[in-house]
């Protein structure tokens, strides 16, 4: 592939180098930035990573994650860090607009800019392009980014351990967007030293007290079924989130319990935020709730796993999903 030649040439020398990745970032976000971390800093460079906002407490146990710059919390350290960058790496992200207030300084450096991304529509503002939208997370992209630079054996077995939990959490515990090169890559990590029991221990049983109250608040108060086009949703409202002091990353992955049901095929996870509310979808089947998220809720992602956010209120954006799974409701029906 052209573009890591263009990767392992820009790379020839020792550089200083800034890993990106985008707001309210995630196990993908977050593995990836550290895994990169983990070889670059085996080949000698100066290496930092910066987000523009804070990630779960559920991923503080990765390894070299207390080293990671938070812009909301470091403003003028965090920009410093872009400003001198040489190569600027921009992960798990397709545009400038998903990294906040840290994409400005990103466009306006003379850095080479990298993406390593698997989300469709690409801005076309990176100097070296890796895209596979086909793949199941940038975790597994950029493990496929390391084997065709001839990079595997500078793999810590930390970086291994944030790769799996990128691939992990990505594809919902190798549920969705997989394929059979997914389970061959993540059996490559494995049988390199990565843990991949210690990690799921460490993502799925290690839930605080409040975390599993949440769940049954919204499984008992907070869930809609609509059996007459195989929908489900839940939804928070401003009030929960000061009810149970929810933290970001506490409400990860219950969107994907509506999925359990024998009569969802598409859910839905609707969050009041103080000046904006989002939106989670997912599918399981043929249905592609991008295209949705997209047209109703400004948003995009993937096939089965996609999100937006409305400036309405909760009302509202609760009477925009009955809307749009009313109007699929067919190939929702049909889709599993």
């Amino acid at each position: 592939m052209k573009e890591i030649q263009d990767l392992i040439n820009c790379l020839n020398v020792q550089k200083n180098i800034v890993i990106t990745s985008h707001r309210n970032p995630d196990g993908d976000a977050i593995g990836s930035c550290l895994a990169l971390k983990s070889v670059l800093d085996a080949h000698l460079h100066v290496v930092n990573v910066v987000v523009p906002s804070d990630f779960p407490d559920d991923l503080s146990w990765l390894h070299g994650s207390g080293e990671i710059y938070v812009y909301d919390r470091e403003q003028d350290k965090s920009l410093e860090l872009i400003k001198s960058a040489e190569v600027i790496f921009c992960l798990d992200y397709n545009s400038l607009e998903r990294v906040d207030k840290i994409g400005e300084a990103i466009r306006v450096s003379d850095a080479t800019k990298v993406m390593i991304d698997h989300h469709l529509y690409p801005d076309g503002f990176a100097d070296i392009l890796i895209s596979e939208p086909e793949i199941s997370s940038t975790c597994e992209l950029l493990y496929e980014v390391f084997k065709g630079a001839g990079w595997l054996s500078a793999i810590t077995i930390h970086g291994l351990e944030a790769l799996l939990v990128g691939m992990i959490t990505d594809t919902g515990s190798f549920k969705y967007s997989i394929s059979p090169n997914t389970f061959k890559n993540a059996g490559e990590i494995i049988s390199q030293g990565g843990d991949i029991a210690h990690v799921q221990d460490m993502l799925y049983n290690h839930m605080p007290e409040k975390s599993l109250r949440l769940l049954g608040h919204c499984l008992s108060n907070r869930m809609n079924i609509y059996p007459d086009r195989k929908a489900g949703l839940i939804y928070l409202s401003k009030k929960d989130y000061m009810d149970f002091n929810i933290q970001r990353g506490d409400t990860e992955g219950i969107v994907n319990y509506l999925l359990r049901l024998d009569i969802v095929n598409i859910a839905g996870f609707i969050s009041e935020q103080p000046s904006i509310v989002k939106v989670s979808l997912r599918s399981k089947g043929d249905f592609s709730v991008e295209k949705m998220a997209k047209e109703y809720f400004r948003g995009g992602g993937h096939k089965n796993a996609s999100g937006g956010a409305l400036y309405s209120s909760l009302k509202t954006v609760i009477s925009t999903f009955e809307e749009a799974t009313e109007k699929y409701k067919t190939e929702i029906i049909n889709s599993y």
